[in-house]
């Protein structure tokens, strides 16, 4: 009798332990729950219109002066050409699982139309766009005397990175995606970089930290692959040169004075980098 009671106790004890282990993981959980299911597809829409909701972010405010576009409206044509066929608009839209569509030419608005709970201020992971502002804001930092040249190393900037594939390598060729790092960007294989890196940032650690795990595959200038690490490396850079948070510096240069109407987010790690290949 007493030595039931006394599993009984154990078991209690042991479920008690494991609720209260649950619920202090459970905001990594949240994340690497989203990050494993982050394109399937009765989940995707969901988690790119809500990914503040599971991450750490640092803010973009509305510029002071915000520029609004002109509305002009017009309809889409029923059919257009691709490829040597006529493909129905709206039939294209619905099996591409559109979600937003936008339609701009001189400062004006001809078509905008929104699907799947999505609307015209909705939050929504840019992904691979944040890259072309990272870009420009280098290109910025090089006018301004910032960074020196793009024919620089990026160790000069970010000296952390040496004794990686990125030890040496230009500013430039990073910029154009040809450092030369060997990168797996396939996010169908679970083992590709791509997707550990994903699980990196679901678990909140260091984004910085990873680049300086990868190793050259090429010459740096000589092979053009797409590495969308490449990109972090240059908010490395960003950061380190202007001794401002890539957040700060984008709203100082780019988001103030273009007069952008609405807020924006990185996503960020514990430390508080942010997420300079896909805000």
């Amino acid at each position: 009798m007493q030595s039931g009671f006394r599993w009984s106790r154990i078991g209690l004890l042991v479920l008690v332990i494991g609720a209260c282990y649950v619920a202090w993981q459970w905001p990594l959980l949240v994340r690497l729950y989203k990050v494993v299911t982050l394109y399937d597809e009765d989940k995707i829409v969901n988690n790119f219109l809500h990914m503040e909701d599971a991450f750490p972010t640092k803010v973009l405010q509305p510029s002071s002066n915000p520029q609004l576009l002109t509305p002009a409206l017009a309809e889409l044509p029923a059919q257009f050409e691709f490829d040597g066929h006529m493909l129905d608009t709206q039939a294209f839209l619905a099996d591409s699982r559109t979600t937003g569509l936008i339609v701009l030419k001189d400062a004006q608005i001809l078509y905008e139309h929104y699907w799947q709970g999505m609307s015209d201020d909705s939050t929504h992971m840019s992904f691979s766009l944040a890259k072309s502002f990272l870009s420009a804001l280098i290109g910025i930092a090089v006018e301004e005397g910032a960074i020196g040249s793009i024919e620089e190393p990026v160790t000069r900037y970010a000296p952390e990175l040496k004794g990686s594939g990125y030890d040496g390598v230009r500013i430039k060729d990073v910029l154009q995606m040809s450092s030369g790092v060997g990168f797996n960007e396939d996010y169908g294989d679970f083992f590709s970089d791509i997707n550990r890196f994903s699980r990196t940032v679901a678990l909140g650690q260091p984004f910085n930290e990873f680049a300086t795990t990868l190793q050259r595959e090429f010459e740096p200038g000589t092979y053009n692959q797409y590495v969308s690490i490449d990109t972090q490396v240059l908010g490395m850079v960003l950061v380190n040169a202007t001794g401002k948070p890539l957040t700060e510096y984008l709203q100082e240069k780019i988001w103030q004075p273009a007069g952008m109407a609405s807020q924006a987010y990185y996503l960020t790690d514990f430390t508080g980098m942010e997420l300079a290949l896909g805000a």
